[in-house]
């Protein structure tokens, strides 16, 4: 991999369903590819419609893998679960997209930046396991998903940052407020992740990698909505851009 600092990086991102690849409906993974693009990356929008050749093909040219959020869930017997009645139907183009996406990210040591669903299936790709819905699951009182279809403004919440996290480096701080639209979230983590951060209910809100120097970072939340304001949001995907330069040339 070639990252000579006045080369573009090549970003990939999934679209996030693809029923809004095939419908042309940019609306919100637009927000994504201007995140990435005002971090100094050239988002790659990979199609979910790609055989598993032309996926490896395209995974091999990327510097690095941003999996956005989406409607759908992760299928639960991926993860050994029976499917909850409040589960989301799972998608399973995006599904198979993210894995091989991560599998190639693996292997070649590129960073990845998971959001939302993307963190979810970071965490099943690694063998974890998920909290299919936490309103019936856990009963809490933190509101964490976003019901904007009955007219509810964007739910905000704490969470509380590991000390000693490559999360509490970015964000210089203990404690971020963050935006939430999710209702499910990591139960048992995956090989290798630990926890990087919680909101006030103990749901796991960030995850990173510990498997080796990778830079590898799960959100629960969704920092492409808040780049504009605020800067733990921006410092996540600069921290993604400034990852991919440490990585040595690849001959």
């Amino acid at each position: 991999m070639n990252t000579e600092s006045n080369r573009a990086l090549r970003i990939g991102i999934p679209y996030r369903t693809r029923k809004e690849e095939l419908s042309g409906d940019h609306g919100k993974i637009e927000k994504y590819l201007y995140a990435i693009r005002s971090a100094g990356g050239e988002p790659v929008e990979v199609s979910l419609g790609l055989s598993s050749d032309e996926l490896k093909a395209i995974a091999r040219t990327l510097d690095a893998v941003v999996l956005p959020g989406s409607p759908a869930d992760v299928q639960s017997t991926i993860f050994r679960a029976t499917r909850h009645p409040n589960s989301a139907d799972p998608d399973l183009d995006r599904e198979r997209t993210d894995f091989a996406l991560l599998e190639q990210a693996f292997a070649e040591s590129k960073p990845v930046l998971a959001i939302c669903y993307g963190n979810q299936s970071l965490n099943v790709f690694l063998g974890g396991t998920l909290v299919q819905d936490i309103p019936s699951e856990l009963r809490t009182t933190l509101e964490h998903q976003w019901r904007h279809n009955l007219g509810a403004p964007e739910p905000f919440h704490p969470v509380i940052i590991e000390p000693g996290s490559r999360l509490a480096e970015l964000a210089r701080s203990r404690e971020a407020r963050v935006n939430s639209s999710h209702h499910q979230s990591i139960l048992d983590l995956g090989r290798d992740l630990r926890v990087a951060a919680r909101a006030p209910d103990q749901v796991i809100e960030a995850v990173e990698w510990t498997g080796d120097a990778n830079w590898v970072m799960g959100v629960q939340w969704h920092p492409e909505r808040m780049v504009e304001t605020d800067p733990l949001a921006r410092a996540l995907f600069h921290g993604l851009v400034a990852a991919v330069r440490k990585v040595p040339a690849q001959t």
